[in-house]
């Protein structure tokens, strides 16, 4: 009887975490990278390495801090586009602050 509500629970989350849109930034221009992301919120790019071939990068790209997860904040990154090489475009990371001299690090 406890089974059915806990199939219920994994099958919503399997839901939300397929909600997430996927493109191949290399296909777009920088500035539909750009607007895509600004429209849905949040979306996944997936690119190859252009220093390991084969290499397939992937990464969640944000519209804004309200789709990072508690404790992260919004940085700067950026991604290959069509039309160049370095399209500028945000991601969450968790800050680490160095309390000696008072500056942040991200992890990786």
């Amino acid at each position: 009887m406890k089974a059915v509500p806990f199939a219920i629970c994994l099958t919503l989350v399997a839901a939300q975490a397929q909600a997430i849109s996927r493109y191949d930034p290399t296909h777009m221009s920088c500035n539909k990278i750009q607007s895509t992301i600004a429209r849905e919120g949040a979306v996944i790019l997936r690119y190859q390495s252009s220093r390991v071939p084969g290499l397939p990068l992937y990464d969640r790209y944000v519209q804004s801090e309200r789709f990072c997860n508690m404790g992260e904040v919004r940085t700067r990154a950026s991604v290959p586009s069509a039309d160049t090489s370095f399209c500028p475009v945000y991601i969450c990371k968790r800050p680490d602050v160095d309390r000696r001299f008072h500056r942040r690090f991200f992890h990786n």
